[in-house]
């Protein structure tokens, strides 16, 4: 009778050990997402299609890949910022204008959601062009930079060439990922996406900049290149 009952006793003690192990391991499955990539690597993407490529990092294929092309223009403080300035930096871009009175107002809200994620990360910067340079101006800039929170030397607001942002934009981001759809280049650049590039100017990811969602990804997708690199 006693063995039967110390019988019973252990199965239950055995039950209660493998539910206790089957619950962690869900656990641990259920809080995956949050904290990796949906892949150990990112793609590479090289045109506006965004098709993307499955490149091995610091492959001859890899490093003759498009890149992000030479730059110069002006941000908020009036400092020349360039290619150099974004040397050893993962940095996230996007095209708006100070006068925005739709999109743009939300998209640098989630910009400011990426900026407080990586605020004391010196490898994490972004980057956001003015589609109308004439207009935003250095002190435009600087105040509209004031009125939203953009840390300094941490979030470039930039102004400069009109041609040369809307090539840049439009030719080696591909931002507007309109296929099919000529562009003019009087035609204005308007477009929610934010790209991700990484410390080599490749671009290697492309998310919606009005999307909670998305925006989640891209910090999630950021984690993953400052583990890759």
């Amino acid at each position: 009778m006693r063995s039967l009952q110390g019988s019973k006793i252990i199965a239950v003690v055995l039950s209660c050990w493998l539910l206790s192990g089957c619950k962690e391991q869900v656990a641990k499955k259920a809080s995956g997402p949050e904290d990796s990539s949906r892949v150990a690597h990112l793609p590479y993407y090289n045109e506006e299609s965004f098709t993307p490529h499955w490149l091995t990092p610091d492959s001859p294929e890899e490093k003759s890949f498009h890149k992000i092309p030479d730059f110069q223009f002006i941000n908020q403080l009036g400092d020349t910022i360039s290619q150099k300035t974004f040397d050893n930096k993962i940095y996230i871009a996007d095209f708006f204008f100070t006068s925005c009175p739709g999109i743009c107002t939300k998209m640098t809200g989630n910009m400011a959601k990426v900026q407080e994620a990586f605020l004391n990360d010196p490898e994490v910067v972004l980057l956001s062009h003015s589609v109308t340079p004439s207009i935003d101006s250095v002190s435009v800039l600087k105040n509209y930079a004031k009125n939203h929170g953009v840390q300094d030397n941490k979030w470039h607001l930039v102004t400069g060439d009109r041609t040369a942002i809307y090539e840049l934009g439009r030719n080696h981001y591909f931002v507007e990922n309109d296929l099919g759809v000529p562009k003019d280049p009087n035609d204005f650049l308007h477009t929610e996406n934010f790209l991700l590039v990484d410390k080599n100017k490749h671009i290697r990811g492309i998310y919606n900049g009005l999307n909670r969602a998305s925006i989640n990804q891209l910090i999630t997708d950021i984690r993953t290149l400052l583990e890759e690199s």
